[in-house]
Protein backbone atom coordinates (compact mmCIF):
# COMPACT_ATOMS: atom_id res chain seq x y z
CA UNK A 1 0.00 0.00 0.00
CA UNK A 2 1.29 3.47 -0.90
CA UNK A 3 2.18 5.85 1.91
CA UNK A 4 0.01 8.89 2.58
CA UNK A 5 2.67 11.26 1.28
CA UNK A 6 3.13 9.25 -1.91
CA UNK A 7 -0.60 9.35 -2.65
CA UNK A 8 -0.78 13.06 -1.83
CA UNK A 9 2.11 13.76 -4.21
CA UNK A 10 0.24 11.85 -6.93
CA UNK A 11 -2.90 13.92 -6.30
CA UNK A 12 -0.93 17.15 -6.68
CA UNK A 13 0.81 15.92 -9.83
CA UNK A 14 -2.48 15.02 -11.47
CA UNK A 15 -4.09 18.30 -10.39
CA UNK A 16 -1.20 20.34 -11.79
CA UNK A 17 -1.58 18.45 -15.08
CA UNK A 18 -5.26 19.41 -15.19
CA UNK A 19 -6.43 15.81 -14.65
CA UNK A 20 -8.84 16.80 -11.90
CA UNK A 21 -11.12 13.77 -12.09
CA UNK A 22 -8.19 11.39 -11.74
CA UNK A 23 -6.81 13.56 -8.94
CA UNK A 24 -10.14 13.33 -7.10
CA UNK A 25 -10.16 9.53 -7.38
CA UNK A 26 -6.65 9.25 -5.97
CA UNK A 27 -7.56 11.74 -3.22
CA UNK A 28 -10.54 9.60 -2.22
CA UNK A 29 -8.23 6.58 -1.98
CA UNK A 30 -5.76 8.61 0.07
CA UNK A 31 -8.38 9.54 2.65
CA UNK A 32 -9.91 6.05 2.78
CA UNK A 33 -6.55 4.39 3.37
CA UNK A 34 -5.12 7.08 5.67
CA UNK A 35 -8.12 8.70 7.44
CA UNK A 36 -5.94 10.22 10.18
CA UNK A 37 -3.66 12.06 7.72
CA UNK A 38 -4.65 15.74 8.17
CA UNK A 39 -2.93 16.94 5.03
CA UNK A 40 -4.97 14.51 2.93
CA UNK A 41 -8.23 16.15 3.97
CA UNK A 42 -6.75 19.60 3.34
CA UNK A 43 -5.73 18.46 -0.13
CA UNK A 44 -9.26 17.15 -0.70
CA UNK A 45 -10.71 20.49 0.38
CA UNK A 46 -8.40 22.44 -1.95
CA UNK A 47 -9.21 20.13 -4.84
CA UNK A 48 -12.96 20.45 -4.24
CA UNK A 49 -12.68 24.23 -4.46
CA UNK A 50 -10.81 23.92 -7.76
CA UNK A 51 -13.64 21.89 -9.27
CA UNK A 52 -16.27 24.25 -7.81
CA UNK A 53 -17.63 21.86 -5.20
CA UNK A 54 -17.51 24.08 -2.10
CA UNK A 55 -19.83 21.92 0.02
CA UNK A 56 -17.54 18.93 -0.49
CA UNK A 57 -14.67 21.24 0.42
CA UNK A 58 -16.41 22.14 3.69
CA UNK A 59 -16.93 18.48 4.59
CA UNK A 60 -13.28 17.66 3.91
CA UNK A 61 -11.90 20.58 5.92
CA UNK A 62 -14.27 19.75 8.81
CA UNK A 63 -12.71 16.29 8.90
CA UNK A 64 -9.26 17.89 9.03
CA UNK A 65 -10.42 20.13 11.89
CA UNK A 66 -11.62 17.09 13.86
CA UNK A 67 -8.05 15.79 13.67
CA UNK A 68 -6.41 19.20 14.28
CA UNK A 69 -8.90 21.42 16.13
CA UNK A 70 -8.44 25.17 15.91
CA UNK A 71 -5.52 25.15 13.45
CA UNK A 72 -5.64 28.64 11.85
CA UNK A 73 -4.82 27.64 8.27
CA UNK A 74 -7.67 25.10 8.37
CA UNK A 75 -10.13 27.65 9.72
CA UNK A 76 -9.19 30.05 6.90
CA UNK A 77 -9.86 27.33 4.34
CA UNK A 78 -13.17 26.51 6.01
CA UNK A 79 -14.27 30.16 5.87
CA UNK A 80 -13.24 30.35 2.21
CA UNK A 81 -15.17 27.17 1.38
CA UNK A 82 -18.28 28.42 3.17
CA UNK A 83 -18.05 31.74 1.35
CA UNK A 84 -17.87 29.99 -2.01
CA UNK A 85 -20.83 27.85 -0.96
CA UNK A 86 -22.81 31.05 -0.35
CA UNK A 87 -23.14 30.58 3.42
CA UNK A 88 -22.00 34.04 4.48
CA UNK A 89 -23.13 33.72 8.11
CA UNK A 90 -21.18 30.53 8.72
CA UNK A 91 -18.16 31.93 6.85
CA UNK A 92 -18.14 35.06 9.04
CA UNK A 93 -18.60 32.99 12.22
CA UNK A 94 -15.63 30.83 11.23
CA UNK A 95 -13.48 33.85 10.38
CA UNK A 96 -14.24 35.39 13.77
CA UNK A 97 -12.62 32.41 15.48
CA UNK A 98 -9.34 33.85 14.13
CA UNK A 99 -9.79 37.38 15.52
CA UNK A 100 -6.94 36.98 18.03
CA UNK A 101 -4.62 34.92 15.84
CA UNK A 102 -1.38 36.65 14.77
CA UNK A 103 -0.17 35.19 11.47
CA UNK A 104 3.58 34.74 11.08
CA UNK A 105 3.43 34.52 7.27
CA UNK A 106 2.74 37.64 5.18
CA UNK A 107 1.10 35.51 2.51
CA UNK A 108 -1.28 33.92 5.02
CA UNK A 109 -2.13 37.28 6.58
CA UNK A 110 -2.73 38.86 3.17
CA UNK A 111 -4.84 35.97 1.86
CA UNK A 112 -6.98 36.03 4.97
CA UNK A 113 -7.37 39.81 4.65
CA UNK A 114 -8.64 39.41 1.09
CA UNK A 115 -11.19 36.86 2.27
CA UNK A 116 -12.28 39.16 5.11
CA UNK A 117 -12.88 41.92 2.58
CA UNK A 118 -15.13 39.60 0.59
CA UNK A 119 -16.98 38.85 3.83
CA UNK A 120 -17.36 42.62 4.41
CA UNK A 121 -15.27 42.41 7.59
CA UNK A 122 -13.20 45.41 6.59
CA UNK A 123 -11.77 46.42 9.98
CA UNK A 124 -10.45 42.90 10.50
CA UNK A 125 -9.10 42.87 6.93
CA UNK A 126 -7.24 46.12 7.65
CA UNK A 127 -5.56 44.50 10.63
CA UNK A 128 -4.36 41.60 8.45
CA UNK A 129 -3.01 43.84 5.70
CA UNK A 130 -1.09 45.92 8.24
CA UNK A 131 0.42 42.68 9.53
CA UNK A 132 1.41 41.63 5.99
CA UNK A 133 3.14 45.01 5.48
CA UNK A 134 5.06 44.50 8.73
CA UNK A 135 6.21 41.03 7.72
CA UNK A 136 7.12 41.96 4.11
CA UNK A 137 7.75 45.72 4.08
CA UNK A 138 9.17 45.69 0.54
CA UNK A 139 6.16 44.01 -1.13
CA UNK A 140 4.02 46.64 -2.85
CA UNK A 141 0.93 44.45 -3.18
CA UNK A 142 0.42 44.46 0.58
CA UNK A 143 0.33 48.27 0.56
CA UNK A 144 -2.20 48.26 -2.28
CA UNK A 145 -4.44 45.88 -0.33
CA UNK A 146 -4.15 48.15 2.68
CA UNK A 147 -4.93 51.24 0.61
CA UNK A 148 -8.06 49.58 -0.76
CA UNK A 149 -9.50 48.75 2.64
CA UNK A 150 -8.57 52.17 4.07
CA UNK A 151 -10.55 53.68 1.18
CA UNK A 152 -13.55 51.47 1.96
CA UNK A 153 -13.40 52.63 5.57
CA UNK A 154 -13.14 56.30 4.64
CA UNK A 155 -9.55 56.74 5.86
CA UNK A 156 -8.47 58.72 2.80
CA UNK A 157 -5.16 60.04 4.12
CA UNK A 158 -4.08 56.56 5.21
CA UNK A 159 -5.25 55.17 1.85
CA UNK A 160 -3.20 57.75 -0.04
CA UNK A 161 -0.10 57.02 2.04
CA UNK A 162 -0.44 53.27 1.48
CA UNK A 163 -1.05 53.68 -2.27
CA UNK A 164 2.03 55.92 -2.52
CA UNK A 165 4.13 53.28 -0.74
CA UNK A 166 2.89 50.69 -3.23
CA UNK A 167 3.88 52.95 -6.14
CA UNK A 168 7.35 53.46 -4.63
CA UNK A 169 7.98 49.74 -4.97
CA UNK A 170 5.90 49.25 -8.13
CA UNK A 171 5.96 52.44 -10.27
CA UNK A 172 3.81 50.84 -12.99
CA UNK A 173 1.13 49.52 -10.60
CA UNK A 174 -1.89 50.92 -12.41
CA UNK A 175 -4.41 49.87 -9.76
CA UNK A 176 -2.54 51.83 -7.11
CA UNK A 177 -2.27 54.90 -9.38
CA UNK A 178 -6.00 54.82 -10.15
CA UNK A 179 -6.95 54.35 -6.51
CA UNK A 180 -4.71 57.22 -5.39
CA UNK A 181 -6.05 59.59 -8.03
CA UNK A 182 -9.62 59.04 -6.89
CA UNK A 183 -9.04 59.75 -3.21
CA UNK A 184 -9.33 63.51 -3.43
CA UNK A 185 -9.84 66.40 -5.83
CA UNK A 186 -6.42 67.19 -7.22
CA UNK A 187 -5.17 70.77 -7.60
CA UNK A 188 -2.69 72.51 -9.87
CA UNK A 189 -0.32 72.72 -6.90
CA UNK A 190 -0.80 69.17 -5.61
CA UNK A 191 -1.42 66.30 -8.00
CA UNK A 192 0.10 63.09 -9.35
CA UNK A 193 0.08 63.99 -13.04
CA UNK A 194 3.83 63.70 -13.64
CA UNK A 195 3.93 60.33 -11.89
CA UNK A 196 1.04 59.21 -14.06
CA UNK A 197 2.71 60.43 -17.26
CA UNK A 198 5.77 58.38 -16.32
CA UNK A 199 3.55 55.35 -15.70
CA UNK A 200 1.78 56.00 -19.03
CA UNK A 201 5.13 55.48 -20.78
CA UNK A 202 6.04 52.45 -18.66
CA UNK A 203 2.80 50.63 -19.49
CA UNK A 204 2.54 51.22 -23.25
CA UNK A 205 2.96 47.50 -24.00
CA UNK A 206 0.62 46.43 -21.17
CA UNK A 207 -2.97 47.21 -22.28
CA UNK A 208 -4.69 46.37 -18.99
CA UNK A 209 -2.33 48.50 -16.92
CA UNK A 210 -2.18 51.25 -19.56
CA UNK A 211 -5.93 51.81 -19.63
CA UNK A 212 -6.02 52.22 -15.84
CA UNK A 213 -3.34 54.89 -16.09
CA UNK A 214 -5.39 56.63 -18.81
CA UNK A 215 -8.44 56.80 -16.54
CA UNK A 216 -6.35 58.15 -13.66
CA UNK A 217 -4.79 60.80 -15.90
CA UNK A 218 -8.19 61.83 -17.20
CA UNK A 219 -9.54 62.21 -13.67
CA UNK A 220 -6.64 64.33 -12.45
CA UNK A 221 -6.60 66.52 -15.57
CA UNK A 222 -10.32 67.14 -15.19
CA UNK A 223 -9.71 68.13 -11.56
CA UNK A 224 -7.37 70.91 -12.74
CA UNK A 225 -9.78 71.91 -15.56
CA UNK A 226 -7.58 70.70 -18.44
CA UNK A 227 -10.66 69.28 -20.14
CA UNK A 228 -9.27 68.72 -23.63
CA UNK A 229 -6.39 66.52 -22.48
CA UNK A 230 -8.66 64.85 -19.90
CA UNK A 231 -11.02 63.62 -22.61
CA UNK A 232 -8.17 62.47 -24.85
CA UNK A 233 -6.85 60.16 -22.15
CA UNK A 234 -10.40 59.05 -21.30
CA UNK A 235 -11.02 58.06 -24.92
CA UNK A 236 -7.69 56.24 -25.07
CA UNK A 237 -8.50 54.26 -21.94
CA UNK A 238 -12.11 53.47 -22.84
CA UNK A 239 -11.13 52.30 -26.34
CA UNK A 240 -8.59 49.91 -24.83
CA UNK A 241 -11.16 48.61 -22.35
CA UNK A 242 -13.78 48.07 -25.06
CA UNK A 243 -11.28 46.34 -27.36
CA UNK A 244 -10.51 43.82 -24.63
CA UNK A 245 -14.15 42.84 -24.06
CA UNK A 246 -16.46 40.32 -25.65
CA UNK A 247 -19.78 42.13 -25.53
CA UNK A 248 -22.79 42.13 -27.83
CA UNK A 249 -24.86 45.28 -27.12
CA UNK A 250 -27.87 43.95 -29.03
CA UNK A 251 -28.44 41.28 -26.36
CA UNK A 252 -28.92 43.88 -23.63
CA UNK A 253 -31.24 45.98 -25.78
CA UNK A 254 -33.27 42.91 -26.79
CA UNK A 255 -33.62 41.86 -23.14
CA UNK A 256 -35.04 45.23 -22.09
CA UNK A 257 -37.48 45.23 -25.01
CA UNK A 258 -38.55 41.68 -24.15
CA UNK A 259 -39.20 42.71 -20.54
CA UNK A 260 -41.46 45.54 -21.70
CA UNK A 261 -43.34 43.19 -24.03
CA UNK A 262 -43.84 40.49 -21.40
CA UNK A 263 -44.66 42.50 -18.27
CA UNK A 264 -47.73 44.29 -19.55
CA UNK A 265 -50.34 45.96 -17.36
CA UNK A 266 -52.55 42.86 -17.28
CA UNK A 267 -49.72 40.92 -15.58
CA UNK A 268 -50.06 43.22 -12.58
CA UNK A 269 -53.85 42.94 -12.57
CA UNK A 270 -53.70 39.17 -11.97
CA UNK A 271 -54.27 37.69 -8.53
CA UNK A 272 -50.62 36.99 -7.72
CA UNK A 273 -49.57 35.83 -4.28
CA UNK A 274 -46.24 37.29 -3.28
CA UNK A 275 -44.14 36.93 -0.16
CA UNK A 276 -45.24 39.37 2.54
CA UNK A 277 -42.12 41.10 3.83
CA UNK A 278 -41.44 44.79 4.28
CA UNK A 279 -37.74 44.20 4.96
CA UNK A 280 -36.24 45.01 1.54
CA UNK A 281 -35.70 48.51 0.21
CA UNK A 282 -34.39 48.39 -3.36
CA UNK A 283 -32.36 51.32 -4.70
CA UNK A 284 -32.20 51.09 -8.49
CA UNK A 285 -31.25 53.09 -11.58
CA UNK A 286 -28.31 53.74 -13.84
CA UNK A 287 -24.92 53.72 -12.09
CA UNK A 288 -23.46 57.09 -11.06
CA UNK A 289 -26.89 58.64 -10.48
CA UNK A 290 -26.76 58.86 -6.68
CA UNK A 291 -27.69 55.30 -5.73
CA UNK A 292 -24.85 55.13 -3.20
CA UNK A 293 -25.86 58.48 -1.69
CA UNK A 294 -29.40 57.22 -1.14
CA UNK A 295 -28.06 53.95 0.27
CA UNK A 296 -25.97 55.88 2.80
CA UNK A 297 -28.88 58.15 3.73
CA UNK A 298 -31.22 55.22 4.36
CA UNK A 299 -28.47 53.11 5.92
CA UNK A 300 -27.87 55.83 8.50
CA UNK A 301 -31.34 55.19 9.97
CA UNK A 302 -31.43 53.26 13.23
CA UNK A 303 -33.61 50.42 11.89
CA UNK A 304 -31.98 49.96 8.48
CA UNK A 305 -28.90 48.04 7.34
CA UNK A 306 -27.33 47.75 3.92
CA UNK A 307 -26.86 44.50 2.04
CA UNK A 308 -24.70 46.27 -0.55
CA UNK A 309 -25.04 45.47 -4.24
CA UNK A 310 -26.60 42.04 -3.99
CA UNK A 311 -27.11 39.75 -6.98
CA UNK A 312 -29.56 37.67 -4.97
CA UNK A 313 -32.72 38.73 -6.80
CA UNK A 314 -31.35 37.98 -10.27
CA UNK A 315 -29.98 34.63 -9.07
CA UNK A 316 -33.24 33.61 -7.37
CA UNK A 317 -35.33 34.74 -10.36
CA UNK A 318 -33.21 32.59 -12.67
CA UNK A 319 -33.65 29.63 -10.33
CA UNK A 320 -37.42 30.08 -10.31
CA UNK A 321 -37.49 30.42 -14.12
CA UNK A 322 -35.79 27.04 -14.42
CA UNK A 323 -38.59 25.58 -12.28
CA UNK A 324 -41.25 26.70 -14.78
CA UNK A 325 -40.08 24.20 -17.39
CA UNK A 326 -37.54 21.41 -17.20
CA UNK A 327 -35.71 22.43 -20.38
CA UNK A 328 -33.41 25.44 -20.14
CA UNK A 329 -34.53 28.49 -22.17
CA UNK A 330 -33.10 28.80 -25.67
CA UNK A 331 -32.73 32.60 -25.65
CA UNK A 332 -33.30 35.69 -23.55
CA UNK A 333 -36.80 36.20 -24.94
CA UNK A 334 -37.92 32.77 -23.73
CA UNK A 335 -36.28 33.36 -20.35
CA UNK A 336 -38.14 36.66 -19.90
CA UNK A 337 -41.42 35.03 -20.99
CA UNK A 338 -41.00 32.36 -18.32
CA UNK A 339 -40.34 34.96 -15.63
CA UNK A 340 -43.95 36.13 -15.88
CA UNK A 341 -45.16 32.74 -14.60
CA UNK A 342 -42.76 31.92 -11.79
CA UNK A 343 -43.82 31.17 -8.23
CA UNK A 344 -43.56 34.75 -7.00
CA UNK A 345 -44.08 33.89 -3.33
CA UNK A 346 -41.18 31.42 -3.48
CA UNK A 347 -39.12 33.99 -5.36
CA UNK A 348 -39.69 36.63 -2.69
CA UNK A 349 -38.99 34.29 0.22
CA UNK A 350 -35.87 32.86 -1.41
CA UNK A 351 -34.57 36.33 -2.15
CA UNK A 352 -35.09 37.68 1.38
CA UNK A 353 -33.37 34.69 2.96
CA UNK A 354 -30.41 35.03 0.58
CA UNK A 355 -30.02 38.81 0.65
CA UNK A 356 -30.63 39.63 4.32
CA UNK A 357 -27.30 40.92 5.74
CA UNK A 358 -25.25 38.85 8.12
CA UNK A 359 -25.38 39.93 11.76
CA UNK A 360 -28.00 41.67 13.86
CA UNK A 361 -31.38 41.65 12.14
CA UNK A 362 -32.97 45.05 11.50
CA UNK A 363 -36.49 46.00 10.40
CA UNK A 364 -35.23 46.79 6.89
CA UNK A 365 -32.27 46.14 4.64
CA UNK A 366 -31.18 47.98 1.49
CA UNK A 367 -30.33 46.23 -1.75
CA UNK A 368 -28.39 48.77 -3.79
CA UNK A 369 -27.86 46.79 -6.98
CA UNK A 370 -28.53 49.42 -9.70
CA UNK A 371 -29.27 46.72 -12.29
CA UNK A 372 -32.34 45.68 -10.34
CA UNK A 373 -34.20 48.28 -12.44
CA UNK A 374 -34.49 45.37 -14.89
CA UNK A 375 -36.53 43.42 -12.34
CA UNK A 376 -38.73 46.14 -10.82
CA UNK A 377 -41.87 44.34 -12.04
CA UNK A 378 -40.95 40.90 -10.70
CA UNK A 379 -39.74 42.54 -7.47
CA UNK A 380 -43.16 44.11 -6.91
CA UNK A 381 -44.99 40.87 -7.71
CA UNK A 382 -42.71 38.81 -5.47
CA UNK A 383 -42.48 41.36 -2.64
CA UNK A 384 -45.56 43.59 -2.72
CA UNK A 385 -44.59 45.28 0.57
CA UNK A 386 -41.01 46.06 -0.52
CA UNK A 387 -40.00 49.60 -1.42
CA UNK A 388 -38.36 50.48 -4.73
CA UNK A 389 -36.46 53.77 -4.99
CA UNK A 390 -35.55 54.86 -8.52
CA UNK A 391 -32.69 57.34 -8.98
CA UNK A 392 -32.86 59.69 -11.95
CA UNK A 393 -30.31 62.22 -13.16
CA UNK A 394 -29.91 64.49 -16.18
CA UNK A 395 -29.39 62.08 -19.12
CA UNK A 396 -26.23 63.77 -20.40
CA UNK A 397 -24.70 64.02 -16.93
CA UNK A 398 -25.58 60.36 -16.37
CA UNK A 399 -23.98 59.21 -19.61
CA UNK A 400 -20.82 61.24 -19.05
CA UNK A 401 -20.48 60.07 -15.43
CA UNK A 402 -20.86 56.45 -16.54
CA UNK A 403 -18.44 56.86 -19.46
CA UNK A 404 -15.67 58.31 -17.31
CA UNK A 405 -15.87 55.52 -14.70
CA UNK A 406 -13.77 52.39 -14.99
CA UNK A 407 -16.00 49.63 -13.63
CA UNK A 408 -15.06 46.04 -12.88
CA UNK A 409 -16.83 43.27 -14.77
CA UNK A 410 -20.17 45.10 -14.93
CA UNK A 411 -21.68 47.70 -17.28
CA UNK A 412 -19.86 46.64 -20.47
CA UNK A 413 -21.91 49.13 -22.47
CA UNK A 414 -20.13 52.04 -20.78
CA UNK A 415 -16.92 52.14 -22.85
CA UNK A 416 -18.31 53.28 -26.20
CA UNK A 417 -20.34 56.50 -26.51
CA UNK A 418 -22.81 55.17 -29.08
CA UNK A 419 -23.37 51.90 -27.20
CA UNK A 420 -23.81 53.84 -23.97
CA UNK A 421 -26.38 56.21 -25.49
CA UNK A 422 -28.36 53.35 -27.04
CA UNK A 423 -28.38 51.49 -23.72
CA UNK A 424 -29.59 54.61 -21.90
CA UNK A 425 -32.46 55.00 -24.36
CA UNK A 426 -33.70 51.45 -23.68
CA UNK A 427 -33.13 51.89 -19.93
CA UNK A 428 -35.28 55.02 -19.97
CA UNK A 429 -38.04 53.32 -21.94
CA UNK A 430 -38.06 50.44 -19.45
CA UNK A 431 -38.26 52.55 -16.29
CA UNK A 432 -40.99 54.67 -17.91
CA UNK A 433 -42.79 51.40 -18.67
CA UNK A 434 -42.59 50.29 -15.04
CA UNK A 435 -44.08 53.58 -13.91
CA UNK A 436 -46.94 53.17 -16.39
CA UNK A 437 -47.85 49.56 -15.50
CA UNK A 438 -47.16 49.94 -11.75
CA UNK A 439 -48.31 53.51 -11.03
CA UNK A 440 -47.22 54.79 -7.64
CA UNK A 441 -45.09 51.76 -6.78
CA UNK A 442 -41.64 53.29 -7.31
CA UNK A 443 -40.46 56.42 -5.55
CA UNK A 444 -38.33 58.66 -7.79
CA UNK A 445 -35.40 60.60 -6.34
CA UNK A 446 -33.89 63.12 -8.72
CA UNK A 447 -30.17 63.63 -8.19
CA UNK A 448 -30.29 67.36 -8.88
CA UNK A 449 -33.04 67.87 -6.29
CA UNK A 450 -31.21 65.70 -3.76
CA UNK A 451 -28.07 67.86 -3.87
CA UNK A 452 -29.94 71.22 -3.96
CA UNK A 453 -32.88 70.50 -1.62
CA UNK A 454 -31.61 67.66 0.58
CA UNK A 455 -33.93 68.20 3.55
CA UNK A 456 -37.08 68.05 1.44
CA UNK A 457 -35.92 65.09 -0.62
CA UNK A 458 -34.70 63.10 2.39
CA UNK A 459 -37.95 63.70 4.28
CA UNK A 460 -39.94 62.50 1.25
CA UNK A 461 -37.70 59.46 0.85
CA UNK A 462 -38.07 58.44 4.50
CA UNK A 463 -41.82 58.96 4.39
CA UNK A 464 -42.11 56.68 1.34
CA UNK A 465 -40.09 54.01 3.16
CA UNK A 466 -42.36 54.34 6.24
CA UNK A 467 -39.41 55.56 8.31
CA UNK A 468 -39.42 58.34 10.87
CA UNK A 469 -37.06 61.24 10.23
CA UNK A 470 -33.72 60.92 12.02
CA UNK A 471 -31.01 63.57 11.89
CA UNK A 472 -28.44 60.86 11.21
CA UNK A 473 -29.95 60.50 7.74
CA UNK A 474 -29.27 64.15 6.99
CA UNK A 475 -25.65 63.86 8.16
CA UNK A 476 -25.17 60.52 6.40
CA UNK A 477 -21.57 61.46 5.57
CA UNK A 478 -20.71 60.90 9.24
CA UNK A 479 -21.78 57.24 8.91
CA UNK A 480 -18.66 55.14 9.67
CA UNK A 481 -19.91 52.07 7.79
CA UNK A 482 -17.64 50.88 4.98
CA UNK A 483 -18.47 51.60 1.33
CA UNK A 484 -17.01 49.53 -1.49
CA UNK A 485 -18.59 51.28 -4.48
CA UNK A 486 -17.13 53.76 -6.97
CA UNK A 487 -18.56 56.52 -4.73
CA UNK A 488 -16.75 55.37 -1.59
CA UNK A 489 -14.92 58.69 -1.25
CA UNK A 490 -17.81 61.00 -2.19
CA UNK A 491 -20.19 59.55 0.42
CA UNK A 492 -17.82 60.72 3.15
CA UNK A 493 -18.61 64.35 2.25
CA UNK A 494 -21.74 66.47 2.51
CA UNK A 495 -23.79 66.90 -0.64
CA UNK A 496 -22.27 69.09 -3.35
CA UNK A 497 -23.52 70.43 -6.69
CA UNK A 498 -20.25 70.53 -8.63
CA UNK A 499 -21.18 67.45 -10.68
CA UNK A 500 -24.40 68.99 -11.98
CA UNK A 501 -23.93 69.97 -15.63
CA UNK A 502 -20.33 68.73 -15.75
CA UNK A 503 -20.93 67.17 -19.15
CA UNK A 504 -21.04 70.66 -20.65
CA UNK A 505 -17.25 70.82 -20.38
CA UNK A 506 -17.28 68.21 -23.16
CA UNK A 507 -20.20 69.25 -25.36
CA UNK A 508 -18.28 68.71 -28.62
CA UNK A 509 -16.86 65.34 -27.57
CA UNK A 510 -20.24 64.09 -26.31
CA UNK A 511 -22.23 65.17 -29.39
CA UNK A 512 -22.79 61.53 -30.53
CA UNK A 513 -24.57 60.88 -27.22
CA UNK A 514 -26.64 64.07 -27.39
CA UNK A 515 -27.75 63.30 -30.97
CA UNK A 516 -28.98 59.79 -30.05
CA UNK A 517 -30.79 60.94 -26.90
CA UNK A 518 -32.47 63.87 -28.66
CA UNK A 519 -33.76 61.69 -31.48
CA UNK A 520 -34.99 58.84 -29.27
CA UNK A 521 -36.35 60.41 -26.10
Amino acid sequence: MSTAKELEAEVRRLAQAGQLRDAAEVCDRLNQQHPDFVSGWVTASDLALRINEPLISVRAIDQALRLAPGRPVLLVLRAQSLFQAGDMRAAVDTARLLDDVEFESAQEASSFGILLNLLQQHEQARKRFIRACELEPDEGQHYYNLASVERFLGNTEAAEAAASRCIEYRPADSDAHLLRSGLRTQTAESNNIQSLLDAHKLTRELPHEHLHICYALSKELEDIADYGRAFEYLQEGSALRRAGMQYTPAKDLLAMRAIRSSFTRDVFERDVEGYVSAEPIFVVGMPRTGTTLVERILGSHSVVRSAGESQAFAVELMRQCLNVEEQPPTDVGELVARSVNVNFAALGEGYVNAARPVGERMAHFIDKMPLNFLYAGPIHLALPKAKIVLLERDPMDTCYAVYKTLFGEVYPYSYDLVELANYFVEYKKLVNHWQEVMPGVMHVVRYEELVTKPQTVIEGLLQYCSLSFEESCRVFFENPEASTTASAVQVRSDLFTSSVGKWRNYEDQLKPVADILESAL
